[in-house]
């Protein structure tokens, strides 16, 4: 696959800087525009054939407009003067006919970014589209060959993308850089004479010299999928629960959605005015890395041209800043974050043990593996998911577990957190090992 644009970062520039020349001599006091292209190619083989093919390719560009406080917003994928000058034109008429926003408007100019670092963040991956059925039939193959038992295959699946993107508004900031992600993946299913189990994995990064091999993420996907089979339920009880490295990501997931601006300003965060409070174990460390080389969530400035910087957000266990675009700290009478979009690389810290010592130090217990449903209330707190795992008892696994419910409280589970692993996971931006937590209710017969 090429890995050229249609366009160039240069030639972006100049559309962006178009549309806020013309915007402001329609009358716009400020605006902002970004302009984005996106490329890519997906390959996936199931039962050692070739199942899909997939390219995109793909472009947008849109534009931010305010009068005075009122805001308006149109974005189109033609990039012709005419559509370009349509657009802004369309953005004036929405924001003439908004309610005015006293909190509206760009960031402040002293909060751009001047200094912009290079992240290493764009490795394209010239794979051919033979290279890419090769390695996800090895993918595959190798998860098939895991175990006789795994007998039916969802594929092997190779995956990449570039894309180019630039930002720009009315205060000088312009500026935009290039990125790339690709992944290999796999799901199977396996079978006992007790019914069909199926698990995966995958592997993501931003250079594919990064990436696990694809044999690797077959058989661990084979590997997964067989011990999940002949699984029981147990009896409703309360113990230590060990969520593993995947998915205890979402547990710091659901931190940083109750911690961040929207939530905060609409009252609907279970950790309303938590700032300067003690929310996790005082060795907990929680810290904010947006400079990290080839980070999958790294970046110079956030969506809004607001420079990004390191920050502990929490440090020996207390909430020491929120995640705040500038509409947001401003309806909280705060400062901006540098998080419009999101957070960036968030580092959990360990305590030092490895996943064997995470279940010696549980003992007796439930080993989570996977969640089902969406049980979370942001407002109150409330935790309830349906899982499947491991039963755990003297620190050794003992048999699959399923059709089990999981509950407790967000915000005492925090408090909660007896160790984090030292298989810390780095797929995605919120990088952890596996929690293990002191206690939870587990309903199942």
């Amino acid at each position: 696959m090429s890995d050229q644009f249609s366009h160039t970062k240069n030639e972006l520039q100049s559309l962006v800087q178009e549309m806020l020349d013309y915007a402001k001599q329609q009358g716009a006091s400020a605006c902002a525009a970004e302009a984005s292209e996106g490329m890519g190619q997906s390959v996936t083989v199931r039962k050692g054939e070739v199942e899909t093919i997939e390219y995109n390719r793909d472009k947008g560009i849109g534009v931010t407009v305010y009068i005075g406080q009122r805001r308006g917003n149109a974005s189109t994928s033609d990039f012709s003067r005419t559509a370009l000058r349509d657009t802004v034109d369309k953005a004036l008429t929405i924001a003439r006919y908004t309610a005015e926003d006293s909190f509206a408007g760009l960031p402040d100019a002293d909060r751009l970014a001047t200094d912009l670092p290079e992240l290493d963040l764009y490795h394209p991956w010239t794979q051919s589209i033979e290279d890419a059925i090769a390695m996800a039939a090895e993918c595959e193959a190798a998860a098939l060959a895991a175990d006789a038992r795994v007998n039916n295959s969802e594929g092997g699946s190779v995956n990449t993308q570039n894309s180019l993107f630039v930002y720009g508004n009315s205060l000088g900031f312009l500026a935009g850089y290039p990125t790339s992600r690709h992944g290999i993946s796999c799901a199977v299913i396996a079978e006992s004479e007790q019914g069909m189990q199926r698990d995966y994995w995958y592997t993501s990064a931003r250079r594919a010299a990064d990436l696990i091999s694809a044999a690797e993420v077959g058989r661990r996907a084979g590997e997964r999928t067989v011990r999940r089979l002949d699984g029981r339920k147990v009896k409703t009880c309360q113990v230590p629960v060990l969520f593993e490295a995947p998915i205890a990501a979402g547990l710091i997931g659901s931190f940083v959605s109750a911690t961040s601006g929207s939530s905060l300003y609409r009252k609907s965060s279970f950790l309303m005015d938590s700032l300067g409070q003690t929310l996790f174990p005082e060795w907990l460390q929680i810290s904010e890395r947006p400079h990290l080389l080839r980070g999958l969530a790294s970046s110079p400035f956030d969506n809004e041209g607001v420079a990004t910087v390191d920050r502990e957000i929490i440090k020996d266990g207390v909430l020491q800043g929120y995640f705040l675009s500038s509409y947001s700290a401003r309806k909280l009478g705060m400062q901006t974050t540098g998080n419009a979009g999101g957070s960036h690389n968030l580092l959990v810290n360990s305590t030092g043990e490895d996943f064997a010592g995470l279940l010696k130090k549980m003992g007796t217990g439930l080993l989570v593996t996977e969640l089902l449903g969406h049980g979370t209330n942001m407002v109150t707190g409330d935790y309830s998911r349906g899982a499947a795992g491991f039963w755990v008892e003297n620190g050794v696994i003992q048999y699959p577990v399923e059709e089990i419910t999981i509950a407790g409280n967000l915000k005492q589970m925090y408090q909660d957190i007896v160790a984090i692993g030292t298989d810390t996971e780095t797929r995605g931006s919120k990088q952890t090992g596996s929690i293990l937590i002191a206690q939870m209710t587990v309903a199942g017969e």
